[in-house]
């Protein structure tokens, strides 16, 4: 036998001359599917194969192809990845696959719970994964690293994997058509090993975007404008009873307490819909009843009546219709009692023709002989009075209304298709959306009329000064694709219809995604979209009747939005959706708002505003203080369970331009049960919490004007909630202990040594809740015995620093000003509003 270097060489030897392309995942004899010498799945069934990254052919990329920067990394690290494929005898339309076996090794997976939402699970078998995953990222601590394991799209068909038994993983592979079927696959799943979670997830999906094609990552993309600015959406304060009026009040009420939104979304209530008993050309009269919206049609792409009937300047005018939102709320109540008692009678067969007829709010009254204004002179009105609005959103669905589009009424083609839930979701949440999409089927648009479709719709909408839209409801595709080539070919053709319409009309960037969170969607419609939600719907209560649900469904959210973000963030910006500032847990809301990376709003009812909550958020022009990053859970939470083991705090890290930040959050308290389908309440995990954070606990490394920070030896670290100031080294640890449903804001800022005895950090403004984000630049400059720090000052209010000697003067906008400084460092002084210009604060201190 030769010695083994010789055979060794001879290995390599063949590798070059064949130019076999090398791959660290192997497919052993045995059977069993390994990374570097280290098992990861056993018993893998012989219809199974493996393929290095390398030796598959690539998209031809003709639409948007890869920057070459981004291909040469994917090149360069093309031995970290492999697809997995598999082959059955007889061709069916969906193949559930064993792939192998894992047991005693911890994962993070993402998986949906509803059609249209996904969210974390934690386990350390095969058998602990949920259906509908999503993906699986594997801890292998024998090679200091991590696996990612991805299902994806091949040809006609989506993949996910699904949990069996004695720790067996499954894959789905199915086209969600009885019409379609396939027997043969060579990339339904794509393997991935790094050594850093993070770049991890930013390398594999380079790669399945260089392999497949079809999407770009957020890095290539722009985002909409409203990412760094503060909004109002109309939904939590009128629901399907949104009209003129009580939109004007709510821009009002927010931009005379000094918070002027720089957006606006009108929600779901404003299209011309109606049910198909209705006369076809009239708007519903009847959306009282709960989920009453979800059986409706859209008729015509116009705004319905109530918005119609606005007339140019009549919210100008000083008699301009007043608004109570108590009142408001009253009628609304008796409706939803109304609907409620015809319903019964309904039911029990009895006559309910005494009952009075269903009405719509309004408070427009119409002036004869002036012309209608409609959306657009309502639009218009509201920028005259309220310079700072910038963009005004609308909500659809993406098949138009809930119902889809009504045949017979437009110009298009639309048939009202049955829809059937696929059977992967089968032991989802129960959901009523679901259940009303199922009874009442989708007037589904010809697949090939899809850009005529957004483009009527959407032109339209442009014309009247709308300048984006948020598109809801996204996943119903997969229920109404059997008789259109599968859930692959019909997503196709309305992403595409969809992201031309996008292009023409809302620059390309003004679209927030909604109820989207499934890969279907992040493969296939995100070549140009560069927003959606991360998480569920924020619920002010729990709409199943939990009393403590006003609590514990806060912290599922910002679970759900975290980890989502671990992968949707490599599509979309990450939108965590809006809240309410008089909320129970507002503040808890509010401290993952400021440093969710993305914009902020809310969806307050008019009036009811925490405006000193709201003023830690948003500066006097209504733009805020965003961090460059989107929010992630820390390296020590990614394999725990922050909801419902007794012992976890959620910690999220983001970076600001020269510094971190850690939220630290008490989300304890409920979570996703397997057994019952649902997620509900662990009141026994509901309860004060301990951990600790570091400065270590930020990815300096994500972003590069942060990565220096990594090798800082000292870290001035503030509480926000507790307002202190620590110094402290990189790898040190901080005790911190929190009440449930409560949190912290850690600000660290690098401290710099500017002489011998000289130490300084800029903090930031600390009335505001991302203090760092306040700090926009930061330069030290040395002159003779004095070393000057210079500062841009984002916002107004006390800005916070260390500096280990008192300095000789601080000087802001050219004046010399008063500064408080005590012997353990802490500097502070005022910033006044300056209309939104940056501030320029220089801090001279002796060397």
């Amino acid at each position: 036998m030769a010695p083994p270097s010789l055979i060794l060489e001879k290995i390599y030897s063949y590798f070059q001359k064949e130019k076999v392309p090398s791959c660290r995942f192997f497919l052993s004899p045995n059977r069993e599917i390994s990374v570097d010498g280290i098992t990861l799945l056993s018993d893998v069934p012989t219809n199974i194969r493996l393929a290095s990254f390398s030796s598959l052919p690539r998209s031809s990329h003709n639409d948007s192809p890869p920057p070459e920067y981004m291909q040469k990394s994917v090149d360069s690290n093309a031995e970290n990845g492999a697809f997995l494929g598999l082959s059955v005898k007889d061709p069916l339309d969906r193949i559930l696959n064993p792939i192998g076996k894992f047991s005693n090794r911890k994962f993070l997976s993402i998986f949906r719970f509803k059609t249209w939402w996904s969210t974390m699970w934690v386990g350390s078998s095969g058998s602990d994964l949920q259906m509908e995953t999503q993906l699986v990222v594997l801890q292998v601590p024998e090679l200091n690293s991590y696996v990612l394991i991805l299902p994806l799209i091949e040809g006609n068909f989506r993949s996910a994997i699904h949990p069996g038994t004695d720790g067996e993983v499954l894959l789905s592979v199915e086209s969600g058509s009885t019409q379609v079927k396939g027997s043969s696959f060579t990339s339904c799943a794509y393997l991935h090993i790094g050594n850093n979670p993070y770049d991890l997830m930013r390398d594999a999906f380079a790669a399945v975007r260089v392999h497949l094609g079809t999407f770009r990552l957020l890095e290539e993309k722009k985002p909409p404008k409203i990412i760094d600015r503060f909004g109002w959406c109309t939904w939590d304060a009128f629901y399907l009873t949104v009209e003129p009026v009580g939109v004007w009040h709510g821009v009002k009420s927010l931009a005379e307490n000094g918070i002027p939104p720089k957006f606006l979304i009108i929600d779901d209530g404003w299209q011309s819909i109606n049910m198909d008993h209705e006369d076809p050309f009239q708007d519903s009269k009847d959306l009282t009843g709960l989920g009453s919206q979800m059986l409706c049609r859209m008729y015509r792409f116009k705004e319905n009546d109530k918005f119609a009937k606005y007339q140019a300047g009549t919210m100008l005018r000083p008699n301009a219709p007043e608004f109570d939102q108590e009142k408001h709320d009253n009628m609304f109540k008796e409706m939803i009692e109304l609907a409620k008692r015809k319903k019964s009678l309904k039911e029990a067969e009895e006559d309910d023709s005494a009952l009075p007829e269903a009405t719509v709010i309004e408070y427009l009254r119409e002036k004869e002989g002036v012309e209608r204004g409609g959306l657009k002179a309502l639009i218009s009105d509201l920028k005259k009075q309220f310079p700072s609005l910038d963009d005004v959103y609308v909500w659809h669905a993406l098949c138009g209304a809930w119902g889809g589009v009504r045949p017979g009424t437009t110009h298009l083609n639309s048939k009202v298709t049955p829809a059937k839930m696929a059977a992967g979701l089968e032991k989802t949440m129960y959901d009523l959306a679901v259940v009303m999409v199922e009874k009442g089927g989708i007037g589904l648009v010809d697949p090939n009329q899809a850009a005529d479709f957004y483009e009527a719709m959407h032109s339209y909408l442009a014309d009247t000064g709308i300048t984006g839209v948020k598109v809801d409801v996204i996943h119903t595709l997969e229920y109404v694709c059997e008789e259109h080539g599968g859930r692959v070919q019909l997503a196709k053709a309305y992403y595409d219809g969809l992201t031309k319409s996008l292009r023409k009309n809302f620059d390309g960037t003004g679209l927030i995604a909604s109820m989207e969170q499934c890969n279907d969607f992040f493969f296939l419609a995100t070549n140009q979209i560069s927003m959606g939600r991360v998480g569920d719907d924020f619920w002010f209560e729990d709409p199943n009747g939990d009393p403590m649900g006003v609590y514990w469904l806060q912290g599922v959210h910002m679970v759900h939005c975290s980890y989502n973000s671990l992968w949707q963030g490599q599509f979309i910006q990450p939108d965590w959706d809006m809240f309410q500032s008089d909320h129970l847990c507002a503040e808890f809301h509010a401290g993952s708002r400021a440093i969710c990376g993305g914009p902020v709003y809310v969806s307050d009812k008019v009036g009811r505003h925490n405006v000193d909550l709201l003023r830690k958020l948003v500066l006097p022009n209504g733009t805020i203080l965003r961090c460059q990053h989107y929010a992630l859970p820390t390296r020590d939470c990614l394999f725990e369970n922050p909801l419902f083991d007794g012992k976890t705090l959620l910690k999220l890290w983001n970076v600001n331009k020269f510094g971190g930040v850690i939220g630290v959050f008490n989300c304890q308290g409920a979570g996703w049960y397997p057994e019952e389908h649902k997620c509900k309440a662990h009141p026994e995990c509901y309860k004060t919490m301990s951990g600790f954070v570091s400065p270590d606990d930020v990815e300096w490394e994500q972003k590069a004007f942060t990565a220096e920070f990594r090798s800082n030896e000292l870290f001035a670290v503030y509480l926000h909630k507790a307002g202190n100031l620590h110094l402290m080294k990189a790898c040190e640890k901080l005790d911190i202990t929190l009440q449930p449903s409560t949190f912290e804001i850690v600000t660290v800022s690098p401290v710099y040594k500017l002489s011998e005895k000289a130490k300084f950090a800029a903090v930031g403004l600390e009335n505001m809740l991302n203090s760092g984000g306040a700090v926009e630049f930061l330069e030290q400059k040395l002159d003779g015995k004095t070393v000057t720090a210079l500062i841009k000052i984002k916002g107004a209010g006390k800005f916070l620093a260390y500096s280990s000697v008192e300095p000789v003067e601080v000087m802001l906008n050219n004046e010399s000003i008063e500064f408080e400084w005590s012997s353990d460092g802490i500097l502070k002084f005022e910033v006044p509003w300056t209309g939104g210009e940056l501030s320029d604060a220089r801090i001279l201190i002796s060397s």
